[in-house]
């Protein structure tokens, strides 16, 4: 399958895959009949989605198995008016359900909007306002119903809701009652072309309000990078991506790139995350590829991994945050695996990664993917050498890359702030070493000016998170008369460490980051909370700790 789409598959180097690495995209590109419905004709019996759940279910669908019930899910959703470009919002978690919804959406030519069930009434009706939603695909369970009930009557747009069980109130659409009674599909005459718009995703706003990230239907081929090349798959892999359906992570490890290679995909549908179920899975399905953060290694390498056999491992990688080395270090004597490292965003696919031909640098986000030309500018637009921190951007003046976003939809502004002159500003700071790897900095908006040095917050955190005070941490920056902003780290303290609050504590953990890291980056200011502001995402909202400080004006 995947050499279709490409002239070269295999790669002795980066050299290599700079120059020869080419997507062919063909017409009309849409990935429910030309990856789903071609493996179903081509090898019917391979192994898709492998599902299991916390309450002991397992079912193993095979691509024959996805076209059928995406098939029948098309032809319902059809009779219940949706079609080419109405949108759908899809909160169902890492039910079964998700896989037969969101194909059935692009076979439709309609607009899938996966959306986290953490979703609130206020986070629901700006939602189907932003978007004009017309239906709410859900999983069936009382809080996420209640929260689209309750937003209903302020969502004007809203046509149809329906629920995957096992509750059903009144005026939901029962979802496998009418999946079950829909007539034959017939595919419709005029689906899409590559430019339309096939996913969206909101932004998590650690800024503002969430943006609306539209992605067209050539974007599962720029995911073949992130799959076949930095999850190192293959047709006989079973990989396993940690990532609830309703984030862009599952895009990159729970479908598209997955199911171009052939790969089956491993789904554990579970209501609390324990890391010993992680080890009992992999040991029990015998899981070769495991994508997950720093964050969840850094848990797994603290059980007793003696009690799994691990040994079906054959490849992890990791992004969203730095990795640490003792994490890394750790993790490669237990199992013999190295982990590889990677870096993209909502905007993108797979931008920067470590790849199988590397040897990994823990804590660098790797090279560039040969899809993107990447570059860092410095604030006044130039180039940044080697050692300088820039801002990561992809130039696209010879062509947008496939995989990168194609708008925020509805927001020529915001669309024109980020991307304009053939070169979109991701945002996001890096330096570039001798060898090229790229290493993480911080958002542009996060950085802090300290006495005429730029200190990026990701690397003073990972310094204090090496600390076993440490459970969680933000690093801002505070004014200051003399430097004109001081580092200051809030900081959540591990539960042994909880009634050592105080002095001591702040100067042994100062102590500890100028021992990790350049000692100017040290946190002058040091604040123990119980919690940090984030967003239904996760993610830290620096900007809103920014705001307390200014207006309590403790510092």
């Amino acid at each position: 399958m995947i050499e279709r789409f490409l002239s070269q598959t295999e790669f002795t180097s980066q050299e290599d895959f700079i120059r020869n690495f080419h997507i062919n995209i063909p017409a009309d590109f849409n990935f429910g009949y030309d990856i789903v419905d071609a493996w179903a004709a081509e090898e019917p019996d391979r192994k898709a989605l492998l599902w299991t759940n916390d309450k002991g279910g397992c079912i193993q669908f095979t691509f024959a198995d996805l076209k059928k019930y995406s098939d029948m899910t098309a032809s319902w959703f059809r009779s219940l008016g949706i079609g080419r470009g109405d949108k759908v919002m899809l909160i169902l978690k890492r039910r079964y359900e998700f896989w037969f919804s969101i194909i059935a959406l692009h076979k439709l030519g309609a607009i899938a909007i996966p959306a986290t069930h953490l979703l609130t009434k206020k986070d629901i009706i700006y939602r189907c306002e932003a978007a004009t939603i017309k239906m709410i695909v859900a999983a069936g369970e009382n809080v996420i119903l209640k929260h689209i009930i309750d937003a209903m009557p302020d969502c004007p747009s809203l046509e149809k809701v329906v629920s995957t069980g096992p509750e059903y109130p009144v005026g939901f659409e029962d979802f496998h009652e009418g999946m079950v009674d829909a007539s034959p599909f017939i595919r419709p005459e005029k689906v899409n072309t590559n430019d339309d718009i096939m996913l969206m995703y909101f932004t998590s706003g650690t800024t503002g309000e969430p943006k609306m990230v539209a992605h067209d239907f050539t974007y599962p081929l720029g995911h073949i990078v992130t799959a076949r090349f930095w999850h190192n798959l293959h047709k006989d892999s079973l990989h396993f991506t940690i990532a609830d359906t309703g984030w862009a992570k599952a895009a990159w490890g729970k479908i598209y790139g997955q199911m171009i290679t052939g790969a089956n995909t491993f789904v554990y549908d579970h209501e609390k995350f324990t890391s010993a179920d992680i080890l009992r899975k992999i040991h029990d399905y015998r899981i070769t590829s495991l994508c997950a953060p720093p964050t969840i290694y850094r848990f797994l390498i603290r059980e007793d991994l003696g009690k799994y056999d691990l040994s079906s491992l054959e490849y992890c990688t990791t992004a969203g945050e730095a990795l640490n080395y003792s994490v890394y270090e750790t993790f490669l004597k237990i199992t013999g695996i190295k982990l590889m490292e990677g870096f993209g965003q909502t905007e993108t696919t797979l931008t920067l990664g470590t790849f199988p031909w590397m040897k990994p640098k823990p804590g660098s986000m790797g090279v560039p993917n040969p899809q993107y030309r990447i570059d860092l500018l410095k604030p006044d637009g130039r180039h940044a050498e080697e050692g300088e921190q820039g801002q990561i951007v992809i130039r696209t003046d010879q062509g947008k890359p496939v995989g990168l976003f194609k708008e925020y939809y509805r927001d020529e502004e915001k669309t024109l702030e980020s991307w304009h002159d053939g070169v979109y500003y991701t945002g996001d700071l890096a330096w570039r070493d001798e060898d090229g790897y790229y290493w993480f900095v911080g958002r542009a908006d996060d950085v802090i000016k300290s006495s005429g040095y730029r200190i990026g917050p990701f690397e003073v955190e990972s310094a204090l998170m090496t600390h076993p005070a440490v459970v969680e941490c933000a690093i801002t920056g505070v004014p200051d008369e003399i430097r004109g902003q001081v580092v200051k780290a809030t900081i959540i303290l591990a539960k042994d460490y909880k009634a050592k609050a105080g002095p001591d504590l702040v100067k042994e953990l100062q102590d500890h980051v100028k021992r990790v890291t350049a000692p100017y980056k040290y946190p002058r200011v040091i604040e123990f909370v119980d919690e940090l502001p984030k967003t239904i995402s996760g993610k830290i909202r620096r900007v809103e700790i920014r705001k307390k400080d200014e207006n309590t004006g403790k510092f």
